[in-house]
């Protein structure tokens, strides 16, 4: 009996007479633009093209763009170890371990996710297997695996596995704790808190809980001025970016759905994952089938489609080039 899902992509085989004959089948593109929108083409070219620019990864995440030394940073979460790109060296180890510093050896999301650069330009840290939010204590030219715990729990029990980061321009710093570091999610025997939750770290190092609705958050990013934080639940039976209103002190209000996958996602491979927002307040988010891009109000303008799993974005600081990670590899696409 032949496993259709065990053959190569390129090829189909068909068993005539005890003969299994393959037609070689041409290979999917890797990315083809899908524009919903006339104005999805100031973002997008229609032009525009993907490129690898590494792979051999476990599952590539939280792209990290620093343009004081050109180069690219980011997570790989079941490697324990941050990588970087340059242009002139290619894929180098940039810090490992990453996420998980313990001696007891474990499986599942033990490594970093989320990369962010907070007020100072230091580089801050999710980390899955530690279960923290961390500063990297040295020179982001000369990395050490040595940490400042800026977050390790909640009113007594400890963080699932932060995911993600957004930053004010007040020092403050938002992040998202879903279950996906725990070796056995949300059945871990190691799980302290009943829900999921949003958080807010303040200046003073306040841990705050903004929410505890969501399901599976996941991405977070920032409206400009900071008024408006958008967030995606990666929950298939939920699939939904999310928008919160932020009061006078920083607390989520008006929290509404920005766009349902819902129906995208019974049909594409994926789900809203990590995001980021330019300048002008476009947002880019990974979602089923790849890449969706909206305006603030929420009106979907297009997608650039992948033939594999796309889960995070950075921008360049011209916002010209996009990196993203995509499972086992890392891409960069030209937008104009």
């Amino acid at each position: 009996m032949i496993k259709w899902n065990k053959l190569l992509p390129a090829t189909i085989g068909i068993l005539i007479s005890g003969i299994n004959v393959c037609y070689a089948q041409p290979a999917k593109p890797l990315m083809t633009i899908e524009q919903l929108d006339p104005r999805f083409n100031t973002l997008v070219s229609k032009t525009a093209k993907a490129e690898i620019l590494a792979d051999g990864f476990s599952w590539s995440e939280g792209p990290l763009w620093i343009e004081q030394y050109k180069m690219f940073l980011f997570s790989d979460v079941k490697k324990n170890v941050i990588y970087k790109w340059t242009k002139e060296k290619g894929k180098e180890i940039y810090l490992s371990p990453s996420g998980y510093t313990g001696k007891i050896p474990r499986g599942g999301e033990l490594g970093s996710n989320g990369l962010g650069l907070n007020k100072k330009g230091q580089l801050i840290i999710c980390q899955d297997g530690d279960r923290v939010v961390s500063l990297m204590d040295a020179p982001l030219n000369k990395p050490k695996t040595k940490f400042i715990r800026l977050a390790t729990g909640y009113r007594g029990k400890k963080f699932d596995s932060p995911n993600d980061l957004a930053f004010l321009s007040n020092g403050d710093i938002y992040f998202t704790d879903p279950p996906y570091g725990l070796e056995k999610n949300v059945d871990d025997p190691l799980k302290e808190a009943k829900y999921q939750g949003v958080y807010k770290i303040s200046a003073t190092g306040k841990i705050t809980l903004l929410t505890d609705t969501l399901t599976r958050p996941n991405g977070i990013a920032f409206f400009p001025g900071g008024k408006t934080i958008l967030i995606a639940n990666s929950d298939p039976g939920k699939a939904y970016w999310y928008a919160y209103d932020l009061d006078k002190n920083g607390l989520f209000i008006n929290g509404r759905i920005f766009y349902s996958a819902n129906a995208a996602s019974k049909q594409d491979a994926g789900m809203p994952d990590g995001l980021k927002i330019d300048k002008k307040g476009n947002v880019f988010a990974s979602g089923p089938g790849g890449l969706w891009i909206f305006n603030q109000s929420g009106k979907l303008l297009g997608k650039m489609k992948f033939n594999d799993l796309v889960s995070n974005c950075s921008f360049s600081a011209d916002a010209k080039t996009l990196y993203l990670t995509s499972n086992h590899r890392v891409l960069k696409v030209s937008l104009r």
